[in-house]
């Protein structure tokens, strides 16, 4: 960052306070529609959806309703993964949105299992995950099944899809995509709340603010050619083999 970036104006602490106090009153008003939308979702109607769906885990192959755990609701987020790549060349964003995700006892707290759901080999794509030093549960989907689960919607792009377990029966009650999943993501949250922010073109910010981060060089994202989280795994001496090496 440039040492002449813009900064904002100063003011005395009371003047200060004012401006603070005013955009309060936006924030809590931001907050009660994000409440009022919640309490709509929760009244979205539900689609049931094929429980026995085929996946690969940890002990093989398994099925949609064998990922709840035995638990009342899932939330799946489908991992974007491009067959035969490299560790450095896979999704910068889906490694960034997951690396978020850490502790789990909170939502297994309210009877949900979290998931990660790879559109892409599990002999690959567990190796990523063990090289990130990510805990929670992995599973690949096949071909066939990718398109089972999204139905009509487009493969190959990120995805958070909430069910719900009835018996052996599962519905699928909520889903997003694009900038929906930073539902997962504290690190922009907090990045809104600094002065500069998240440091993105998009971004209403004043003449002289910092925005290196566009979408074609992803900045905080990719770093020297790799997802950025990778770095810290090379330098604690984790391999990113994942298996992919002409040989």
């Amino acid at each position: 960052m440039t040492r002449d970036a813009g900064m904002p104006s100063q003011v005395d602490r009371a003047h200060f306070q004012q401006a603070i106090d005013a955009l309060r009153a936006r924030e809590k008003a931001h907050m009660k529609a994000g409440d009022a939308i919640a309490a709509a979702r929760r009244r979205l109607p539900m689609v049931e959806v094929d429980a026995s769906i085929p996946l690969i885990g940890a002990d093989g192959p398994l099925t949609l309703l064998d990922a709840f755990e035995g638990r009342r609701m899932l939330i799946a987020y489908y991992y974007m993964w491009f067959a035969g790549k490299p560790a450095a060349d896979q999704c910068e964003g889906c490694t960034h949105f997951t690396s978020q995700v850490r502790e789990l006892s909170y939502i297994h707290a309210s009877d949900v299992t979290y998931a990660t759901f790879c559109q892409g080999s599990y002999d690959e794509s567990i190796r990523y995950r063990d090289f990130m030093g990510w805990q929670m549960p992995w599973h690949s989907l096949p071909p066939e099944s990718v398109e089972r689960l999204l139905a009509g919607r487009k493969a190959g792009l990120m995805y958070l899809i909430c069910y719900l377990r009835r018996g052996s029966r599962v519905f699928e009650t909520y889903w997003t995509t694009r900038r929906g999943v930073e539902a997962m993501d504290n690190s922009y949250r907090l990045l809104d709340l600094t002065v500069y922010g998240r440091q993105e073109t998009w971004e209403d910010s004043p003449p002289g603010w910092p925005q290196p981060n566009d979408a074609d060089a992803p900045g905080q994202w990719r770093m020297d050619g790799r997802p950025t989280p990778q770095w810290g795994r090379l330098d604690a001496g984790y391999s990113d083999d994942l298996g992919t090496a002409k040989r």
